[in-house]
């Protein structure tokens, strides 16, 4: 019979070691642990390990020096195949560190070798109440700011939403640190970030076993598309009856989309009070005209104060070829080259494309270049942002012109990124 396994993510300092340990002295199965910590000593190991019983410490397994999700994918699936076979124990929680991205975690328990003796129960992912209201939610302080803003880094706060986005159990923790309202308005808008997740409220990691333990099977691909982003760019997708979202396995642009219970201690959001009541909402913005790189650019240094998220693909004159994921974390963008748009292809290779996707949408001179972005934010002025996104779009005499000689920020190479802070953001002001 296969091992369940919950994945426990969250940003560094937001509770998660503390939530493990309580779980460990208070659940009645066997549990082994898998801890990733990103240094040369793990720390998040040691606290575990020293508040168990176990004699030896066998069953937690310390993966050092690199990220479960990437550098040591291969480490990882070793890592929980011999403990299944070393060892007898009802469950396995795997500790993500702090920058680790939860979905490439998950596929590795639904598609790699882990898969065989595991089953993906959950993905929990841990948020700091405090800081979370403060980086995001907060309508009047200066947001903090996060990442180094370096090419070819992504800042903490995307990962920080990428958490977020991507689980189907949210545990808002240190809620002693906020008042009823900023509760309120942090899970106002993480009901709109992910609105399949289910949302626990606790403080000191204080929850009942059967909440992280008592799940039903993990569905990764519900999961990955039920991101409230992805959410908005469906419906506006499916109102122009074309999609755009994802990435085949060649990195062409594909564009075919995809009850609660009492758990004691925990407070479960009863999703009584719906996101816009908090003035938080989600917006679509679709066009079929390149962004000039210059007058984006300058848009991304300032974006509106309460825009928390936005996210999807853009077409910036100069780059015909990339299709480049825009991702907005509170006051930090992204731009990385994601895929390729199917119209930069040989004809051979569009015509092979576009049979597998009849009902895509094709202009005759452009193809399937487009922009289209989802955007959460609280008490945003859509219409002076829709206003401001049309004016970097290029007018029809810059359509007709020479795109090379524009300055360029956006990135070329697959995968390479780079990130534009602005000096707004939520709760930011441009003074």
């Amino acid at each position: 019979m296969a091992v369940p396994v919950t994945i426990l993510c969250g940003e560094l300092g937001a509770g998660k070691t503390t939530l493990l340990s309580r779980l460990l002295e208070t659940a009645d199965s066997e549990i082994a642990v898998l801890v990733n910590d990103v240094g040369e000593v793990n720390v998040d190991a040691d606290l575990v390990e020293a508040r168990t019983d176990l004699e030896t410490g066998d069953e937690v397994v310390a993966l050092e020096n690199g990220c479960i999700c990437c550098s040591l994918g291969g480490e990882l699936s070793r890592a929980v195949i011999r403990l299944w076979k070393e060892h007898e124990f009802d469950h396995l929680v795997v500790e993500a560190s702090g920058v680790g991205e939860p979905e490439p975690i998950a596929r590795q328990f639904v598609r790699g070798p882990a898969g065989g003796p595991y089953d993906l129960e959950a993905v929990v992912t841990v948020v700091d109440a405090r800081r979370f209201h403060d980086r995001f939610a907060d309508g009047d302080d200066v947001p903090v700011q996060q990442g180094v803003g370096e090419e070819g880094t992504r800042p903490l706060s995307d990962l920080v939403l990428e958490q977020v986005e991507f689980c189907d159990l949210l545990v808002v923790n240190k809620c002693d640190l906020v008042d009823d309202e900023e509760r309120e308005r942090v899970l106002a808008l993480l009901e709109a970030l992910q609105p399949r997740a289910e949302i626990m409220t606790t403080e000191y990691g204080d929850l009942e076993p059967d909440v992280l333990l008592g799940s039903e099977r993990f569905e990764l691909e519900t999961v990955r598309d039920s991101a409230g982003w992805k959410r908005q760019i469906e419906a506006d997708a499916a109102a122009s009856e074309h999609d755009h979202d994802d990435y085949d396995e060649e990195h062409a642009h594909d564009h075919d989309t995809e009850g609660e219970h009492d758990h004691g201690d925990g407070d479960i959001h009863d999703h009584a009070h719906p996101p816009e009541r908090y003035g938080i909402e989600v917006e679509g913005y679709h066009r079929r005209r390149p962004f000039h790189p210059e007058r984006f650019a300058e848009l991304l240094r300032s974006l509106p104060d309460g825009l928390v998220r936005a996210k999807g693909l853009t077409w910036i004159a100069g780059r015909e070829d990339q299709a480049i994921t825009m991702s907005t974390a509170g006051s930090e963008t992204t731009l990385e080259v994601t895929g390729r748009w199917i119209a930069s292809f040989s004809e051979q290779r569009q015509e092979t494309y576009r049979q597998g996707q009849p009902d895509l949408a094709w202009d005759d001179e452009h193809g399937d270049r487009e922009i289209r972005l989802a955007l959460i934010g609280r008490s945003v002025n859509w219409d002076a942002l829709e206003s401001r996104l049309d004016d970097c779009l290029l007018t029809d005499a810059e359509m007709d012109g020479d795109w090379t000689g524009y300055e360029n920020p956006a990135p070329t190479a697959m995968g390479e990124t780079v990130t534009v802070s602005s000096a707004n953001g939520p709760g930011g002001s441009s003074r």
